[in-house]
């Protein structure tokens, strides 16, 4: 089985998760807790760092897809950041930069959340 880890941190009212290894079917529960956790405490603006993720396939870009219409619902949004080249072009031949922000840098993303 693939190593897959995230970690979740704060950055003043926007909640950063750090996606490490390998995000397939078998890891993709991992990330949904993780969303599933952030809607419950009613944290909705979302930035997710792709800087450590060495691979997703579709189950893990489903992930993505699951969650992110709850998370408008509630005035906030999931944006995505530092993906390597390779990561970028699966999100970019499914067409997600058309649904998602895609940042180069973290502190890009969170940024946009206070709308500087």
């Amino acid at each position: 089985m693939a190593d897959f880890s995230t970690s979740i941190r704060e950055s003043g009212e926007v909640s950063i998760i750090d996606l490490k290894g390998f995000l397939d079917a078998h890891t993709a529960p991992t990330l949904e807790n993780n969303f599933a956790q952030l809607i419950k405490d009613s944290k909705f603006k979302i930035v997710v760092n792709f800087e450590d993720l060495a691979y997703i396939s579709s189950a893990g870009l489903g992930v993505f897809m699951a969650f992110i219409e709850n998370i408008r619902d509630n005035k906030g949004d999931i944006k995505l950041t530092n993906m390597s080249d390779k990561v970028f072009n699966i999100f970019d031949l499914l067409g997600f930069p058309l649904l998602y922000e895609i940042y180069k840098n973290e502190q890009e993303a969170i940024n946009k959340f206070s709308g500087s």
